[in-house]
């Protein structure tokens, strides 16, 4: 009786990893899934990238800082103007 009952055990243990092997399987098919569909939603959402953003955040800078340079010039300007005037 007690060999029957060490091998029923083995069986069950047996099935057990069996069934940890194949639910280890499913979570990985589940996880790549999961990251195909975001990949393709995201290329989809026709996002920057990060260089494109740099780029861009760049040229606002400079762009920014020609604007200043500019209203320095313009209010000196003016403001030999009204001396004169």
């Amino acid at each position: 009786m007690t060999h029957v009952n060490n091998r029923l055990f083995d069986e069950f243990a047996k099935l057990m990893n069996d069934a940890a092997g194949v639910a280890q399987g499913v979570r990985g098919e589940a996880e790549n899934m999961f990251r195909a569909q975001i990949e393709r939603l995201i290329g989809d959402m026709d996002l920057v990238t990060r260089d494109e953003f740099d780029a861009v955040k760049a040229m606002a800078i400079a762009a920014r800082d020609e604007n200043d340079a500019l209203k320095a010039r313009l209010d000196a300007l003016e403001g030999k103007k009204a001396e004169e005037g």
